[in-house]
């Protein structure tokens, strides 16, 4: 099997991610303490994302927007004013967070880049994206870069067809079984699962384990070994 292309997730595939967005969750929850107990606030917090994809899409701007309309429903209207100033606080906490490459992504890439023409596939804010991508000094290693609204089966059909020679000769790599496997598997590519430990929920899906073009790898490092494989 010949493999010319690779796409590769940014958030918590890259770099933390999730887990800056639980630690905000616990600063939000200890803000409204007052008027509602950690579950209502999880789950109202959890509808309000959930509502408001289709509006402001994924990323921190959008979940700061959840955060605040949350607190003005939990409160009937009469959260404190300096409530909604923490919270827009988090939020730019959160947009200028270090970026930071997990372990062995750097060498992993960088061993991929030799092989394979590399592509960061990635939702959320276009700007954030950009800022991270630069913050994380990974830029140089792809080829393109594609932030999208939405994975799903046309995007990878569009991307590698755009960069690539096709998803049947592409491999899509990341931490999501529902935007970076099932998709990309659907419109014709390899799919490679890298578990992280925190999974938005969101994002949860069943792995399709029996799949003949799915692999579930322990870290990226193991990709390139892989794609080995594939080619033998």
């Amino acid at each position: 099997m010949r493999i010319t292309t690779v796409g590769l997730d940014a958030d918590d595939t890259l770099w933390h991610n999730e887990t800056l967005f639980r630690l905000t969750h616990k600063r939000f929850v200890g803000l409204l303490e007052p008027h509602a107990d950690e579950a209502t606030l999880e789950a109202r917090l959890a509808e309000a994302e959930k509502r408001n994809l289709r509006l402001y899409g994924y990323g921190v701007k959008g979940f700061t927007l959840s955060m605040i309309e949350t607190a003005i429903e939990i409160t009937d209207g009469a959260v404190p004013t300096r409530v909604i100033q923490e919270i827009l606080a988090a939020g730019r906490e959160m947009l200028t967070e270090p970026v930071e490459p997990l372990p062995g992504v750097e060498i992993a890439l960088a061993q991929l880049s030799e092989k394979y023409r590399l592509v960061l596939i990635t939702k959320g804010d276009l700007l954030h994206q950009e800022q991270k991508l630069a913050a994380s000094g990974l830029g140089d290693l792809f080829a393109a870069v594609e932030i999208v609204s939405e994975k799903d089966r046309g995007t990878y059909e569009r991307v590698f067809s755009r960069h690539g020679t096709g998803a049947e000769q592409a491999v899509m790599a990341g931490n999501s079984v529902k935007s970076d496997v099932i998709p990309a598997l659907e419109a014709g590519a390899w799919a490679a699962l890298i578990p992280y430990p925190l999974v938005w929920a969101h994002e949860a899906a069943s792995a399709p384990a029996d799949h003949p073009r799915y692999r579930e790898l322990s870290t990226l490092a193991e990709l390139p070994g892989w794609l080995e494989e594939l080619a033998g």
